[in-house]
């Protein structure tokens, strides 16, 4: 964990990568405390685009007004092939001083991460990070922004699928979002009763997902629903339903939720993390500390520094994953 000692009195923040329900909870908790704290507080559209840009204005309370319920993010977001570049980043740096601005707060994923962190490695520019993202893979924290919300959507949406696969006694296959990570799969799947869950992590195969649904239909059941995770092989819904089909002839409807999960009103859980992650990462910049992750270990928040973060791999619960077929046999 990185300190410095000049004085703060303007911030900036900026939300970076994929949307995620919450994020504009988090800034709305950034910009009220750090006005609190007696801070200004500079908003950089469009992330590390509006970086370089110099797409940047100032906010003030009543800009946070009616935001926390509000998806997506006010300060809107995006993902920048020149800030990989040196002279992209030394560019971003001259906006930021330009602007006065002393530290900022990236609200994002783990690519989002490695750019703050080349910021205080190659320019000294403080910066606290808040773990925005759906997937739920940031290393070093428990839970991430917008997670609570897409699992609930997703789960919303499996409850309205599996009346229909009930009435028809049919097979489903379900793809939610996560990239290459089985946190929604996992978390998803074990709430919404799946009979098998497929995650990147290869923790089952289309044989074994025969033998549970044939042993599933021999005491009875009907209808089964698979969840599976999006980025995987055979993990893609198609992919898989043309294996189930090939193997034993089964047709399987798919049903892929997509974008559906990034969307929407955050949870009161979102919310809350998001109002806690911002406020702590103001926190963390006026006591000096900054390369740093604000995360969750249980119900504590914790900093872990971003070069961690960024290098380190968020393995899935795969212990979820075996419950979940014990309670759907």
């Amino acid at each position: 964990m990185a300190q410095f000692t000049q004085k703060i009195k303007k911030i900036g923040v900026f939300t970076s990568g994929g949307d995620a329900p919450g994020m504009n909870a988090a800034i709305r908790a950034v910009v009220r405390v750090a006005i609190a704290k007696n801070l200004e507080v500079v908003g950089i559209l469009n992330g590390y685009v509006g970086m370089i840009d110099n797409k940047m204005q100032e906010l003030h309370l009543r800009d946070m007004a009616n935001i926390i319920q509000r998806g997506g993010t006010v300060l809107k977001t995006g993902r920048s092939a020149e800030f990989l570049k040196p002279e992209g980043r030394a560019k971003a740096v001259e906006n930021i001083r330009a602007a006065g601005i002393d530290a900022l707060v990236c609200i994002g994923g783990d690519g989002s991460f490695r750019g703050a962190h080349m910021l205080w490695e190659e320019h000294k520019i403080p910066t606290v990070g808040v773990p925005g993202t759906i997937d739920n893979d940031i290393f070093g924290s428990d839970k991430t922004i917008g997670f609570d919300t897409a699992v609930n959507t997703a789960l919303d949406a499996i409850d309205k699928i599996r009346d229909t696969a009930a009435s028809h006694d049919r097979l489903f296959i379900v793809e939610v979002m996560g990239r290459n990570s089985g946190f929604i799969a996992s978390y998803v799947g074990l709430a919404g009763g799946a009979e098998e869950i497929f995650t990147p992590e290869g923790n089952t195969s289309v044989e074994k997902a025969l033998d549970h649904i044939r042993n599933s239909i021999s005491r009875g059941k009907t209808s089964s629903i698979i969840v599976t995770a999006e980025g995987q092989k055979p993990g893609r819904a198609y992919d898989l339903a043309d294996a189930l089909r090939k193997k034993s002839g089964m047709d399987a409807k798919v049903c892929i939720l997509g974008h559906l999960q990034r969307g929407g009103s955050p949870t009161a859980n979102d919310r809350i993390l998001a109002s806690r992650m911002g406020a702590a990462a103001v926190d963390a910049l006026l006591k000096g500390y900054c390369d740093v992750m604000i995360g969750t270990e249980g119900e504590q928040l914790v900093q872990v520094p971003l070069d961690v973060v960024t290098k380190s791999e968020k393995k899935s619960q795969l212990d979820l994953i075996s419950l979940a077929n014990i309670l759907a046999t």
